[in-house]
């Protein structure tokens, strides 16, 4: 064993010893909460804490004064990493007189366990030989077992059966393919099983000691504060016993980042006070990739990976609740390529491919991350604007600049690199112009209709006009 743990459950054993020579009821608070000892003869098996409690009280109000403990011999046998038996023998001095309770030898074994970071005793049991002992000497306690052998035998079933769930506990722990771990109150990691050392590179004793937040990116730290701290406004007090999900990127040894399903939930003690947290973190990388083709497939364009008009039409429905919420305005953009058939007559549609690649990226390039590009269908493309002034004309010059940008740089020369076995091949030059409409909106239009026909509109009166310019819908449009 150990030499610090040994010291430690020494020191708890001669606390224990010393607050029940002096009938302190102190000692019950070194009780676990899943605390068993034998009573009486040995036969009855008391399970209930509280009863056990009970019990001790009974026996210090028999014999109220201080006894004396002369220690003969103290033994420690480490059982498992954080279970310990102690056993002592001893005499007892009862407080009349002092003399002894018996000239045989009292036995007493001590069982603790390691919980949330304390030594508890999770068992119980002692015994004094009542046979020899004289009729005005006999001690009183209730819960002091009779005859050596009735407890040695208990204590060893009760040992034997600890240990094999110990084993059984342990083997489950360590070959399991999800990762189990144990924080305290502050949500400083106290175990970890073998499995996180296989999925992030780490050893336990790596992890041991460091906080939870440690485990996840700045991004995944911030996802679950933000869950903490809604559970803690919006939590029913009654409902602490519910496990909390949430699915979060972890940090492996070798820098890379996997994602992982964290189920968890708060340890409390017998007042409802929370004393750690328990849970389980199953990798789910792979899930999260197949959920993110799946979502690229239903929400972007294959060839440009610009937002599809599926996810064009959500955005434009949420920023018009918006900015009816916000009083500041949106902007709806439509392009259309001019002379973009010609290209693909000419070289094919592989290189009509290569130019709407490139025309995403300048699009991209022109607005702001919040802002969505998308591609309408063909050549066409949609840019959405939101956020701008709370004024009609402010909102019109925002948007005019942006138009005029992108105006600008699509109309710069694109160098085309059809992919061929021709090594000679050279790189086609062309010059491709768009034709532009916009049409603002504030959130009070009759239907996302209006505003998405309102810019097609404008669009086709530019390239009526002359192509390579941009053209303004009426504003506002009218919810006619």
């Amino acid at each position: 064993m150990q030499q610090d743990r040994q010291r430690k459950i020494r020191e708890l054993f001669d606390e224990y010893i010393e607050m029940y020579a002096a009938r302190d009821e102190r000692l019950t608070e070194r009780f676990s909460h899943n605390f068993s000892g034998y009573a009486g003869s040995g036969a009855a098996l008391i399970q209930s804490r509280d009863e056990w409690i009970k019990i001790t009280r009974r026996d210090f109000s028999q014999v109220p004064g201080r006894i004396r403990i002369e220690m003969l011999d103290l033994s420690l046998q480490e059982l498992c990493d954080d279970v310990v038996m102690a056993t002592a023998f001893f005499h007892i001095h009862l407080p009349s007189g002092g003399h002894l309770l018996s000239r045989e030898v009292a036995r007493l074994v001590l069982v603790f366990r390691l919980e949330a970071g304390e030594w508890m005793i999770v068992h119980s049991g002692i015994s004094v030989p009542y046979h020899s002992a004289q009729a005005d000497e006999i001690y009183p306690l209730q819960s002091l077992q009779e005859e050596n052998s009735t407890l040695q035998a208990l204590v060893d079933e009760r040992t034997e059966a600890l240990q094999e769930s110990q084993a059984h506990y342990r083997l489950l722990m360590e070959d399991a393919r999800d990762v189990l771990w144990r924080a305290d109150p502050r949500l400083n990691i106290i175990y970890i099983s073998p499995a996180d050392e296989r999925l992030r590179g780490f050893r336990a004793d790596e992890v041991v000691g460091r906080h939870v937040f440690d485990m996840f990116t700045d991004e995944g730290i911030a996802l679950v504060k933000g869950l903490l701290k809604h559970k803690a406004l919006t939590g029913d007090p009654s409902e602490k016993d519910e496990f909390l999900t949430f699915e979060v990127e972890h940090r492996c040894k070798d820098g890379r980042l996997i994602w992982g399903e964290v189920t968890s939930k708060l340890d409390l003690d017998a007042q409802g006070k929370i004393i750690g947290y328990h849970g389980i973190t199953r990798e789910i990388t792979e899930r999260k990739a197949l959920e993110e083709q799946v979502r690229q497939l239903a929400f972007y364009d294959p060839l440009t990976h610009l937002a599809n008009r599926r996810l064009l039409v959500e955005h434009l429905d949420q920023a018009m609740s918006a900015s009816k919420r916000s009083h500041r305005r949106g902007a709806l953009v439509f392009l259309d390529l001019d002379n973009f058939k010609t290209l693909n007559d000419t070289h094919g549609h592989a290189v009509g491919d290569l130019l709407l690649v490139d025309v995403a990226k300048r699009l991209r390039a022109c607005v702001r991350e919040a802002d969505t590009v998308a591609r309408f269908g063909g050549d066409e493309f949609v840019v959405l604007l939101s956020e701008l002034g709370t004024q009609a004309d402010e909102a019109a010059a925002q948007t005019a600049a942006v138009a005029e940008k992108i105006r600008v740089h699509l109309a710069e020369p694109y160098l085309l690199q059809a992919a061929t076995v021709d090594p000679q091949a050279t790189a086609i030059e062309h010059r491709c112009t768009a034709s532009i409409g916009v049409a603002l909106f504030d959130g009070h239009e009759k239907s996302r209709g209006d505003v998405v026909d309102a810019a097609d509109a404008a669009m086709y009166k530019a390239k009526e006009d002359g192509r390579n310019r941009i053209g303004f819908a009426p504003c506002p449009v009218a919810a006619a």
